[in-house]
């Protein structure tokens, strides 16, 4: 472990780029890494073999006796790099209610190639952070391992979708400000959700119909999903609403959907 570079100026060229991958939503393209903060995140990357390339600490965090261990053991061992900040500086940073009093900063994956025959979620237009970090999760826990998002989502990687994905994203593989162009290599059968047509997910669960692996396409909160995916659909599916609401959630669809899938052959 290399001793920790100490800043305190709040005119530090690397304490404003944290600051822009810390509260700005699209930044992190631009500067090819992104920020995460806390232990629940870091953790779950690392548990996928990916790690940090920085690790940013409070002072007090790094001088506390009683995180001194911790941090000296495992958290700092982590990055090949690591930085301390004055807790006022580290508090310009964190956009939590109570800071974590450390941060990590990893580089960004790249892009990577369409895979054919992958279970997939396509998420058209899905603007709200936090939907798309609920729909990363489901993805992640009902064995979806692609999820394609084509322009106009919420960036992918921007620090709200992380806290949202609580770790999904390492367990995904993510293509995002895409055009419908890059869907032609799929193979795998497509549904789209619907609130007004198409065949009862519950009906076709009941009758072995719903296929698996397939893609699910989740569209715009308010649109849903563009015409020209629903023309490429090969099953239009709604959800059962006995309650009588109109539409559900889109994270809420998804997850429903993707479970749906998921037990589509378990007895």
């Amino acid at each position: 472990m290399t001793t920790p570079l100490l800043i305190t100026s709040r005119d530090n060229p690397l304490l404003k780029e944290l600051k822009r991958l810390a509260h700005g939503s699209t930044d992190y393209r631009k500067q090819g890494r992104f920020w995460t903060e806390g232990d629940h995140l870091v953790r779950a990357a690392v548990l996928r073999g990916v790690h940090p390339a920085l690790g940013i600490f409070s002072e007090s965090f790094w001088q506390n006796p009683k995180s001194k261990p911790l941090a000296h053991t495992e958290y700092a061992q982590l990055a090949t790099k690591n930085i301390v900040l004055s807790d006022m500086l580290f508090d310009t940073i964190s956009t939590l209610e109570s800071p974590a009093r450390m941060g990590f900063v990893f580089d960004l994956p790249p892009n990577t190639p369409v895979q054919a025959d992958v279970a997939s979620v396509i998420l058209d237009r899905v603007q709200d952070a936090g939907n798309v970090g609920a729909i990363l999760r489901s993805a992640s826990a009902f064995g979806f391992k692609q999820v394609i998002a084509l322009k106009g989502t919420a960036a992918l990687w921007s620090p709200k979708v992380l806290r949202a994905g609580m770790g999904a994203h390492w367990g995904l593989q993510l293509l995002e400000g895409a055009d419908l162009a890059v869907l032609e290599p799929l193979s795998l059968p497509l549904l789209v959700t619907s609130s007004h047509q198409g065949s009862f997910l519950h009906q076709m669960l009941q009758k072995r119909e719903l296929p698996m692996p397939c893609v699910w396409a989740l569209g715009h909160e308010g649109q849903g999903v563009c015409a020209a995916l629903q023309a490429r659909a090969a099953y239009h599916v709604r959800i059962a609403q006995p309650g009588g609401e109109e539409s559900l959630n889109v994270a809420t669809a998804a997850a429903i959907c993707l479970h749906a899938s998921a037990t589509t052959n378990l007895g």
